[in-house]
């Protein structure tokens, strides 16, 4: 059974996430501040951790920072602050996925799987399927259904940096420093040429893409 380590101060949250996590096969352990829930995390060793942003003694950021100290596991944000600043911090400071109060059960399900199904997996995996897109790392070839796509330098990079971190959200910062270099962070418009160029390449209609998602504001997730 796979463990949760849920770091909220609200009793009712706490309360909540521990019946739907409970129903669906988790174990689930609780800390109700940041100092605890970083001492939890060490001693209890969690496959995953929901951690609320807005906490009494040190804000969830700082938390997440701690904990990437020495730990790799998921961290999943689970927070009502919406803006995109408070999203961009935490991503880039090593969550893996970011959950906005009130969220939806299924939802909060279904990246909780992604998440632990991400971290099961090898970090050097040669070969990254999706469905009918396949991302060959070793041979640095794309295939969609049947087909090669020909990709420039650039696509082929983006498309790797995402094959990548699957099923994570990749900020557009951290796109364009890998791709282009610190002194492009400010340059978001070349991304989304490129991502518009990518998935007339490999989604069936770009209009509506299944595999290359834009997160609003704050960046890009293959799924």
């Amino acid at each position: 059974m796979e463990k949760i380590l849920v770091i909220d101060d609200e009793k009712e949250i706490r309360k909540l996430l521990q019946i739907v996590l409970s129903a669906n096969n988790y174990k689930v352990e609780e800390a109700e501040n940041g100092s605890d829930g970083i001492t939890s995390t060490a001693f209890l060793k969690p496959d995953l951790i929901l951690l609320d942003l807005s906490l009494p003694d040190m804000d969830g950021v700082e938390v997440l920072r701690r904990i990437r100290e020495f730990s790799k596991m998921p961290v999943i944000i689970l927070s009502v602050r919406e803006q995109e600043n408070y999203k961009i911090a935490a991503l880039d400071n090593g969550a893996d996925d970011y959950v906005t109060k009130p969220f939806s059960p299924g939802e909060l399900l279904a990246r909780i799987r992604a998440a632990i199904r991400h971290s099961k997996k090898e970090i050097d995996e040669p070969l990254i399927i999706f469905e009918s897109l396949s991302v060959d790392l070793l041979n640095r070839v794309v295939i969609v259904g049947k087909e090669d796509v020909k990709l420039s330098p650039i696509e082929y990079e983006i498309l790797k940096i995402l094959a990548q971190n699957k099923d994570k959200i990749v900020t557009q910062k951290f796109l364009l420093e890998k791709v282009w270099g610190l002194s492009y962070l400010n340059e978001s418009h070349y991304l989304r040429i490129y991502i518009g160029q990518i998935r007339k390449k490999i989604e069936k209609n770009p209009a509506r893409p299944e595999h290359l998602l834009t997160e609003p504001g704050i960046g890009y997730r293959l799924v």
